[in-house]
């Protein structure tokens, strides 16, 4: 067969055998998406990382503390900003609770809130509220934050004037907080820094290992005073969840 002719020849042999071998590339494309890691994998991957990383004996240093302030009968103030005033609500209805210890937090009363805030600005909403709560050094101070208030910036300044002010009456100051910690690292008998492994997410890993942490220390035997309603159900009917 000459050259010119085998060419034309072999050419449309090859055009004939592709069309009957259709090419899906949508397939293609989504089989490569496929193997790359969904921004949830990310996310659950961070948390496993963040749990590695947590201080256990910074966990513990506050454990100790809280079980000091409830054996001299002291209370729990909870103080926090934003999601970390809805922790506060949360934790303070767990240490009473679960933990059998006094508790209160200033988020819990709207009216006064604003009030204060209104009538007296923001900076120094939580202090007076600890003011007339007669905060003493037979108490303690613990901070929800993300990073911790910072005077300089301008960041959660009422967070800073009320820890200033438990340090000036001798209170026990606690955190669990984010980033570097803030001024509650600075001055806090027990801090728990959440450790950052992606700076695109310290407030949602800061805020979600806050509620870990409280619920690890409400439910620490060392703390814990009254069943939780589930546990002591399963326990009563002998229906135990397996390990």
């Amino acid at each position: 067969m000459p050259p010119v002719i085998f060419h034309y020849w072999t050419r449309g042999v090859r055009r004939r055998l592709f069309k009957r071998i259709p090419v899906n590339t949508s397939k293609v494309a989504y089989s490569f998406k496929s193997q790359m890691p969904t921004y949830t994998e990310n996310y659950l991957a961070e948390v496993s990382q963040i749990t590695a990383r947590l201080d256990v004996q910074a966990i513990e240093r506050i454990v100790d503390l809280l079980v000091k302030l409830r054996t001299r009968e002291g209370r729990l103030f909870v103080l926090g900003v934003g999601g970390g005033a809805g922790h506060a609500s949360h934790a303070v209805n767990d240490f009473r609770k679960i933990a059998a210890m006094e508790a209160y937090t200033p988020t819990d009363n709207v009216s006064e809130l604003t009030a204060r805030i209104n009538d007296d600005g923001w900076e120094s909403t939580f202090v007076n509220w600890l003011r007339i709560s007669r905060l003493s050094a037979n108490d303690m101070i613990l901070v929800f934050s993300v990073g911790g208030g910072d005077l300089v910036r301008n960041i959660s300044p009422n967070l800073v004037r009320a820890l200033e002010y438990g340090r000036q009456v001798g209170a026990s100051i606690c955190g669990i907080v984010g980033r570097d910690g803030g001024y509650t690292a600075q001055v806090a008998d027990a801090c728990v820094v959440i450790p950052v492994v992606n700076s695109e997410a310290v407030t949602p890993h800061t805020e979600a290992f806050q509620a870990v942490v409280w619920h690890l220390l409400v439910s620490h035997p060392a703390l814990q005073q009254t069943a939780m309603k589930w546990e002591s159900v399963n326990n009563a009917t002998g229906c135990l969840s397996r390990p």
